[in-house]
This record gives structure tokens, C-alpha cells and sequence, in this order.
């Protein structure tokens, strides 16, 4: 099956891209302005048949549909149990990944094992897919460890705090794959607002010029924290890629199917020796962009209400039970097992012994340092004043 690079095809354009551009956009934008896409589960559950992508996913069983969803509901009720945490004071911050499940579950599913995935911080649901066990991503964000997992044995990066850069270590790494004859391939997710980072489009550029075999993978969740899509970019993010030579397809990220279909055939040109590809995945943040944030400050609730009607889930669901793939016992059954995870997590977390206040002061220099143990000292007279207060 050959398809086409983004230089080749008409654009997916958005709808309105010329006759907005000089205008000035506001917070709230019509739900109406719907981008051309690859989508093959309407929201409505109608499946609908794509020429070019088709092929990826028309071997699915209704055992693996099922079993996508199941990763969906239990993925958004460790994500809930995780912002309760937060709220409730057992975690310093939580990022969300509601509303995005269908991106990350589809795109997840389509890694192999020894694939390598470099996360940004809100992969919960790929994490999910890599076999990571929830509780450790609960861990770095309760500031007990400083990931939890050993990457290696998932394939699976440590979780990304700093915008962008995990762009330039996933194609570092791509490009050593390449070297070792491996026929494996390389994802790297981001968001939106990391698109606008130098480091990523040095990815793009270094991708390109080795044909390293990585996918980018971009969350496209409307606002990078308070800054929509209009002040980010004049073009839709996928088409940057023929700028640099190599594909881009944007697809409905709200919908698992079409997700793993376009993630699986990136992936597989990946492996073939084909080069990088650019996945921009047209979703929705349906909450903050982290605990700290208040996104009714810069966005309409308008906005958030056409998007809830596009909900991955539901939208599965529907068609689930259209085509008699799945009844309420299936349903039942995954509703006892979603909040049978969610208190797992919640004991979990709250059993997390304290991390050792002086670890951090361990592996900052090689051969130690006179000023680090200047600071260690100044520490441990700090925590002995709280010893002392209370023998008072």
C-alpha cells in the first residue's frame, strides 16, 4: 500500500485557514470550523471506510475493540483518582489527560515491544499501553521518586518535564537504532505548544537529513495552557512537515480507531527504513492544563460542551453496542474493575513511604563539592529546628 507524502496530497486544510488570517481570533472559537481529518468512527459510532488507512485496523477483532476500550475507561478513572489526589493534597500537581485517551490508547497500541517511546508528562495512557504500573507516574508527582520505572524495561522514557526536548532525544535515538541494523522504530509525543520550540523543529530537521526511523506524534489539544491554536501557528501543525521533507497527516484524535490505524502506518514505514512522519492529532483538553491552572480564564465553556459531545468513549461505546460487540455485562463488569483500580491507586499512593530529604544533595558532583556540603549542612540544621521546636 503506497501512500502519498503531505507534498503530494491537497493539504487537510482547516477550515477558514485564508480568510482568517489577518483577523483577530478570541478565546472561544465556533464549534462549527471542523478541520479535514482522518477519522474512521464518526462521533456518533458510524464507522466510516478511509482508502489510504483502512487496511491497518480492518483486522481488528471485536476482542481488541473491547480491549480498547477497556484501556480508555480505566485510563480516565486513574486520571480522575489522580486530580482527586492532587485536590486532596496527597500530590504536588497533576496533569490531566482527559479527553486525550483515544489519542494515546490508539497510538500506544500501535507500538511494538521494542519500539521506544520518549513521553512529554501527560501520557498516562501510553505509559498504560507500555506496561507501566500507574502508581509510579502517581510517585514522581508526589516528589517520592524521580520517575519510578526503569525505561529500559518498558521502553518506556522517563516522563519529560522541559517543553519539547524529548523531540531531540527521540531522534538521537532513532538514529542509533539505524545504526544498529534494528528494524524497531521510535515515537516521540509532545503537545501543541511544544510545536513552537526550537528543539522540535531541530528534530524535524535532523529526522529528515538521516532518515532516522521516528514518529512525531503531537497532541494537538487546542491551547498550550492559556494560548490557543490561533496564536500559535498560521498553518495546521502536520503540514510543517513537507517543510522538512517528510509526511504529515492530521487525524481525529477522538477517535482510537483512526488513531492506531495512522500510528501503526507511520510506524511500519518507520520500520521499513522510510524515515520519520508527522502526526498531528486533532483532540481536546477537557480540563486544566495541570491542577495549578484555571481554564476558565481563557477559554468558553462553548467550547468545552461541543467537544464533550465528541467524547473518545462514548463514541466507542456506541459503536460497540450498534455492532453487538460488547453487552452490559461487559460494561458492568469494567465499571467494578475501573473503581477497583481507582482504590488500589488511591492506597497506593497514600502507603508511599517519604523520599530521604538529603538525596537530593547525592550525585550532584562526581568527586562531591565544598559548597554542596556547605548547603547539606545548612539542610540538616534546618530539618534538627523542627526536632527541637517540638521538644520544646
Amino acid at each position: 500500500m503506497t501512500v502519498e507524502s503531505t507534498a503530494a496530497r491537497k493539504p487537510r486544510r482547516s477550515a477558514g485557514t485564508k480568510s482568517t488570517a489577518g483577523k483577530r481570533t478570541t478565546a472561544s472559537r465556533p464549534a462549527d470550523s471542523e478541520p479535514e481529518l482522518v477519522q474512521l468512527l464518526t462521533p456518533e459510532g458510524k464507522r466510516v471506510k478511509n482508502a489510504e488507512y483502512d487496511a491497518y485496523v480492518d483486522g481488528i477483532t471485536p476482542e481488541e475493540l473491547r480491549g480498547l476500550y477497556r484501556d480508555m475507561v480505566l485510563t480516565r478513572r486513574f486520571d480522575a483518582e489522580a486530580t482527586s489526589l492532587q485536590r486532596q493534597g496527597e500530590l504536588g500537581l497533576w496533569a490531566s489527560l482527559l479527553g486525550q485517551e483515544a489519542a494515546q490508547i490508539g497510538s500506544g497500541r500501535a507500538t511494538r515491544e521494542d519500539d521506544y517511546v520518549f513521553p512529554t508528562y501527560r501520557e498516562h495512557g501510553v505509559a498504560w499501553c507500555r506496561g507501566v504500573d500507574p502508581t509510579n507516574l502517581l510517585g514522581m508527582f508526589r516528589g517520592v521518586n524521580n520517575g519510578g520505572w526503569d525505561p529500559n524495561g518498558n521502553n518506556f522514557h522517563l516522563y519529560t518535564i522541559v517543553i519539547g526536548s524529548q523531540a531531540l532525544h527521540a531522534t538521537g535515538y532513532a538514529m542509533g537504532v539505524a545504526k544498529d541494523g534494528a528494524d524497531s522504530a521510535v515515537i516521540a509525543y509532545f503537545g501543541d505548544g511544544a510545536s513552537s520550540q526550537g528543539d522540535v523543529s531541530e528534530a524535524f530537521n535532523f529526522a529528515a537529513v538521516y532518515n532516522a526511523p521516528v514518529v512525531f506524534f503531537c497532541q494537538n489539544n487546542q491551547w498550550a495552557i492559556s494560548e490557543s491554536n490561533e496564536k500559535q501557528t498560521r498553518v495546521p501543525l502536520y503540514q510543517r512537515a513537507q517543510g522538512f521533507g517528510f509526511p504529515g497527516v492530521r487525524v481525529d484524535g477522538n477517535d482510537v480507531l483512526a488513531s492506531l490505524a495512522v500510528t501503526r502506518w507511520a510506524l511500519e514505514r518507520a520500520r521499513r527504513g522510510e524515515g520519520p512522519a508527522l502526526i498531528e492529532a486533532w483532540t481536546y483538553r477537557m480540563g486544566a492544563h495541570t491542577t495549578s491552572d484555571d481554564p476558565s480564564r481563557y477559554r468558553g465553556d462553548e467550547e468545552r460542551v461541543a467537544w464533550e459531545a465528541k467524547d473518545p468513549i462514548l463514541r466507542l461505546r456506541r459503536y460497540l453496542e450498534a455492532a453487538n460487540h460488547a453487552d452490559e455485562g461487559f460494561f458492568a463488569e469494567l465499571e467494578a474493575e475501573s473503581e477497583a483500580l481507582g482504590k488500589r491507586v488511591r492506597e497506593a499512593v497514600r502507603a508511599m513511604p517519604d523520599p530521604d530529604h538529603f538525596a537530593i544533595f547525592e550525585n550532584v558532583y562526581a568527586d562531591g563539592h565544598a559548597l554542596v556540603d556547605e548547603e547539606r549542612a545548612q539542610f540538616a540544621a534546618y530539618q534538627a529546628s523542627f526536632a527541637d521546636a517540638e521538644g520544646v
